[in-house]
């Protein structure tokens, strides 16, 4: 299971995305990265060797030290121990005219294309677009797919191509959980749009004597 959170923190006219998330036993890794209108002010990163490999009650301690990770990066940017630089919107030379204000960038969308057929047998294949309300679709941007709820796995990922569309293929693994969801969501400053699907184990079927 892949743990993760994302806040908005608003200290006086500015509003920080704070965004923390665990990438996977392949990595070991809680990152935690705090935005400001889609730029990168600070990261922190921490390992998670020590509870490798994973097992039922490392998972709840990993779940516990990336809430916590998320809980001291929020509480650090409101009390001001952490001082974070915001770009100074005003031009180098004073001489320079000022161009017009950029307008305020938009949110984007997350569709799943084949919502009602991405899973055939135990092959899932994702066919996902991402769009910008009001500019169309999304060239380059980055789609993770999780399956929550399973066995253990990486998030998986793909780019979107100039028709702002990715396709992610793998083979299901195992569910361990009743709550088990395919979560698919985008990285964006502005927040990440996000989809979720329960899922839900085929059910037994009873031998007969």
């Amino acid at each position: 299971m892949v743990f993760g959170h994302n806040s908005n923190v608003k200290m006086g006219a500015h509003t920080f995305h704070v965004q923390t998330e665990d990438r996977g036993e392949n990595h070991a890794l809680i990152d935690t990265t705090v935005y400001f209108q889609g730029r990168v002010l600070h990261r922190r990163t921490n390992n998670y060797l020590d509870l490798l490999p994973l097992t039922e009650d490392s998972q709840q301690a990993l779940k516990l030290r990336v809430d916590e990770q998320h809980r001291t990066v929020l509480e650090a940017i409101r009390n001001g121990e952490l001082q974070l630089m915001v770009p100074d919107p005003t031009p180098a030379n004073a001489n320079t005219v000022t161009p017009p204000a950029a307008p305020q960038s938009h949110k984007w969308a997350l569709e799943l294309l084949n919502a009602r057929s991405w899973l055939v047998g135990k092959q899932a294949t994702l066919h996902v677009a991402v769009k910008e309300e009001g500019s169309g679709p999304v060239r380059g941007a980055r789609v993770i797919a999780e399956i929550e709820g399973s066995a253990g796995h990486s998030p998986y990922t793909a780019r979107t191509g100039d028709d702002g569309q990715a396709t992610i293929s793998f083979e299901m693994p195992r569910l361990t959980s009743a709550e088990a969801a395919l979560v698919i969501r985008t990285e964006n400053g502005d927040g990440s749009p996000l989809l979720r699907f329960s899922l839900r184990a085929k059910p037994r079927v009873p031998a007969t004597s």
